[in-house]
């Protein structure tokens, strides 16, 4: 089961679809925290998001970057971008020419290429690569960035506003869950390779076991969320409210 599962959720269409709907993944926990009902909706893709995209695309699959629609406009906000969009969500020529300053620094870094590319370029990696893991009685899903076999570790690819205050990020955007699961799922360590927009500084970023704590107690309050919404016969969510003291 699980093989043929993880064979479909390799395209992407599959895996963000409703196929990848019947999983639990990182992205989920954000929503069942914070709005469970809204669970499996559509995400609204913002410019971070589509600049994060892209800086992935060209350091793990650069033969997909002509995909990406790039609109030489200063802002969005301009008759040019306006018109030549056509109300899609496009790339600015700038960013592009950030991104690519960054996948250059990134790739001339030693440490960092070995780790993106396997040992002394031994390719003994895999890029894009999904797993399934059964954890508090739900399955869950993940696409991992690079597992890199060579040193036995997952490496996952981040940009970010400052890179000081990356710590911090990592425990707002769940970063710690992601960790954890990941983990499971491949059963490697897990490092960040993140790198600040502004400056282009690198930070590599691995994981102390209470930041992996912190993700499994995340990931069993997600579960525990999960089950009392969608798995508790005859749970009525127009009867449930938040209750806090002020």
């Amino acid at each position: 089961m699980n093989k043929q599962a993880i064979e479909k959720l390799r395209n992407d269409k599959l895996y963000y679809g409703d196929y990848g709907k019947k999983f639990l993944s990182n992205s989920d926990i954000g929503t069942l925290f914070n709005n469970p009902l809204a669970l499996g909706q559509p995400s609204t893709e913002t410019s971070a998001f589509l600049v994060g995209k892209y800086f992935h695309t060209a350091i793990l699959e650069p033969d997909k970057l002509k995909s990406f629609k790039i609109i030489k406009s200063s802002t969005r906000n301009t008759k040019v971008y306006k018109e030549m969009s056509g109300g899609e969500l496009c790339l600015l020529e700038k960013e592009v020419d950030m991104i690519e300053a960054m996948t250059a620094k990134i790739m001339d870094n030693e440490v960092c290429r070995n780790l993106i590319l396997g040992s002394d370029g031994s390719n003994n990696v895999e890029y894009e690569e999904p797993g399934i893991v059964e954890l508090y009685g739900n399955k869950w899903k993940g696409k991992a960035d690079i597992v890199n076999h060579d040193e036995k570790v997952v490496v996952d690819l981040k940009t970010t506003a400052d890179i000081n205050k990356f710590k911090s990020s990592a425990y707002r955007y769940n970063y710690d869950s992601q960790a954890f699961i990941y983990q499971k799922l491949f059963g490697y360590d897990f490092v960040f390779i993140v790198i600040d927009k502004s400056t282009n500084q690198i930070g590599i970023f691995d994981c102390s076991d209470e930041f992996l704590q912190r993700g499994d107690l995340k990931v069993e309050r997600a579960s525990g969320i999960y089950d009392l919404f969608f798995k508790t016969k005859d749970f009525d969510p127009k009867q449930y409210f938040i209750t806090k003291t002020l």
